[in-house]
């Protein structure tokens, strides 16, 4: 990536390809940036691990981004992830990805490899009412329950939330979790494609909002 001389653009190279980008490209970049930075302040931080100064709240914080985003989200988890891994991070994560807990859920249902046949059949919004049936939220917060090999981690990354759209809204989950024991004493970071207000949730910050006060904006 390079700049380019002038007061509103700047711009990525890909090879000879140079395409500018936006003021408002640019602030979600910037925007973007300054919330890696503070996750990694976050995430070497024993009082963010430990859920300190939360007073009767569950430690849920959103690292909202803009959705053009994405794939510069994915390989920022995927980072931390290999250096979770590699004991180069003072903590532990176990991530959540909700379309990955989706298919788990179905296959566990043995109904994983009906679902193209029942979309042809019965159309796409048919089939998303009778998987919203099948795979309601208090199995997806059953699957976000930690596996064995994830018993040593502090902390719980969510992803895939615009994946899951429209099968389950992170709002619905997050009311679900604080019921769950284990959220109570380690923070949980869902990777939001959209914004929070600190009342609601605007999916894909287009979609209206989801009425939500007790998440924490991660700035």
């Amino acid at each position: 990536m390079r700049a380019i001389r002038g007061r509103t653009d700047s711009a990525e190279s890909d090879g000879d390809e140079v395409t500018l980008r936006t003021p408002a490209q640019e602030r979600s970049y910037e925007d973007f940036a300054h919330r890696c930075e503070i996750l990694r302040e976050r995430l070497a931080d024993p009082g963010f691990l430990a859920n300190k100064g939360l007073g009767n709240e569950v430690g849920f914080y959103l690292f909202c981004y803009d959705p053009a985003l994405e794939m510069q989200v994915r390989g920022f988890v995927d980072r931390l992830m290999k250096e979770s891994r590699s004991g180069a991070l003072s903590c532990c994560i176990a991530e959540k990805n909700l379309y990955d807990v989706f298919l788990r859920i179905c296959d566990r249902k043995r109904i994983l490899e009906k679902i193209p046949q029942q979309e042809e059949k019965r159309g796409l919004d048919a089939l998303t009412k009778m998987l919203r049936r099948s795979t309601g939220v208090e199995a997806f917060a059953d699957a976000m329950e930690l596996d064995e090999d994830e018993q040593g981690s502090n902390v719980v990354f969510i992803t895939g939330v615009g994946e899951i759209y429209p099968l389950l809204r992170l709002h619905v989950l997050f009311e679900a979790l604080q019921q769950r024991a284990v959220f109570e004493r380690m923070p949980v970071v869902a990777f939001y494609p959209g914004y929070y207000n600190g009342q609601a949730m605007f999916l894909f910050s287009r979609l209206d909002g989801s009425n939500y006060y007790r998440a924490f904006d991660l700035i």
